[in-house]
């Protein structure tokens, strides 16, 4: 089986270029140009991440992405309206969006995969409405209703649900895999979690105490604040190593193929949470000019740790054009940040 590593040749200086222009612009335009910025953002990060001698790329126009996004703002405008002068319409519209989401999200998949391709040939995205149902509405609520004792089910199906939809061309993807590694992954994440809180609980309690003792109101709420900064910190840092665990099980049981090619991860909980502290740190040093080389840094890391394991000739993968179908799918993404965690 031939090994072929992921390659990012993206570098900081050229990516902060498009970066920044793509802010002015927005800006001047009051968030028009922004869908155009999603297109370039999206165009410089596929076009240079390359395996096997070929790189990614992204069709869409920012056309498409504007006139997704122009039906959003004027499904929120309409809603905002109904609120106004017609509260029990508004809430009957909220609920009409809330069961469609599934839909909506679908189709974001849909219309984000055909308007992406590997050495020229596109991506595909053929999930069933019935099983984004069961993972985006009927499966949270299950989770809700156990306390999130059964989260890494809904953590599994999104990734089976994501994976196995996708295809290359006609040639379809496939993830297959036994609960325990994210009961695993889960556990661990929530273990530091407690861990690491519970330590500086104590300390951030007795100091409360010490605090409360003397009457030092300011001391207290500098504590508040502390206490608020760390737990967000920390569910952001259990999230990092969950994430990179789960992504390393993913690759390694996902397949292409009737040859059934795969890939590998070996991403590090360390050097990923490394990684993130470091790069939020110079980023917020910064006032958040170091972004695109936060970004670039990131994006290296993560192609120089993921392999495509080539089981037989490339040549098996054909394409077609397919209907780019609509970007409001894609947009309500953007807007609401309704998408699917997926690890690959």
């Amino acid at each position: 089986m031939e090994q072929q590593q992921f390659e990012f040749r993206g570098n900081a200086r050229e990516w902060f270029g498009i970066w920044i222009v793509n802010i002015l612009l927005s800006i001047v335009t009051l968030g028009i140009y922004s869908a155009w910025a999603k297109v370039r953002t999206k165009k410089y990060f596929y076009q240079n991440t390359w395996v096997a001698g070929r790189n990614f790329d992204y069709h869409a126009t920012g056309k498409q992405i504007l006139k997704g996004r122009l039906v959003v703002i004027a499904a929120i405008f309409v809603y905002a309206l109904l609120s106004a002068v017609a509260p029990p319409l508004a809430v009957l519209m909220l609920l009409a969006y809330l069961i469609f989401i599934p839909v909506l999200v679908k189709n974001g998949m849909v219309f984000n995969a055909r308007n992406s391709s590997w050495a020229n040939v596109r991506f595909n995205f053929e999930g069933q409405t019935g099983e984004a149902y069961k993972v985006m509405l009927g499966l949270p609520i299950v989770v809700a209703l156990t306390a999130y004792t059964t989260f890494p089910f809904l953590a599994r199906a999104v990734q089976r649900f994501g994976i196995n939809g996708h295809r290359l061309g006609k040639t379809a993807f496939h993830f297959e895999s036994d609960i325990g590694p994210f009961y695993k992954a889960y556990l661990l994440a929530v273990l530091f979690f407690a861990a690491i809180g519970g330590l500086l609980g104590i300390l951030v309690f007795q100091m409360i105490t010490q605090a409360a003792t003397v009457g030092d109101l300011g001391t207290l709420q500098v504590m508040i604040a502390v206490i608020y900064v760390a737990a967000l910190l920390l569910g952001a840092f259990a999230v990092v190593l969950y994430q990179s665990m789960i992504r390393n099980h993913v690759y390694a049981n996902t397949t292409l193929g009737a040859n059934h090619h795969g890939f590998r991860s070996t991403v590090t909980p360390g050097a990923m949470l490394w990684l993130a502290v470091s790069n939020a740190l110079v980023v917020a040093s910064t006032l958040g000019l170091m972004l695109p080389w936060a970004q670039i840094r990131a994006q290296r890391y993560l192609a120089a740790n993921s392999t495509f394991l080539i089981n037989g000739s490339l040549e098996e993968f054909t394409g077609e054009i397919q209907d780019p179908t609509n970007a409001i799918g894609d947009a309500l993404g953007d807007i609401e940040g309704v998408e699917l965690g997926l690890a690959m």
